[in-house]
């Protein structure tokens, strides 16, 4: 896979390997780690803006998603997703 691009819809297999349908909302580099924020289409879809969980991908060297194992790396990936939604604003 090469970069998501916002806007961009794909399904992923969750933790109970249920397939979910996910959008990219915006994508961000960290340290030369791509990370793109994901809400599942179902929630955008009903536009319950505040209700919508977003959750981090990273994208390693093959391509390939991964989800983001520890809480520091979830904690500057979402402050710099806060800092760019706020830009925007």
């Amino acid at each position: 896979m090469e970069k998501l691009e916002v806007g961009e819809i794909f399904t992923i297999t969750d933790e109970n390997e249920q397939d979910q349908e996910v959008e990219v909302l915006g994508t961000v580099n960290i340290e030369g780690i791509e990370y793109a924020a994901v809400g599942f289409v179902e929630d955008l879809q009903q536009g319950a803006e505040e209700d919508i969980d977003v959750f981090f991908l990273k994208i390693d060297h093959e391509g390939d998603l991964a989800f983001i194992e520890s809480d520091e790396e979830f904690e500057k990936v979402s402050n710099a997703f806060d800092e760019m939604m706020g830009e925007e604003d």
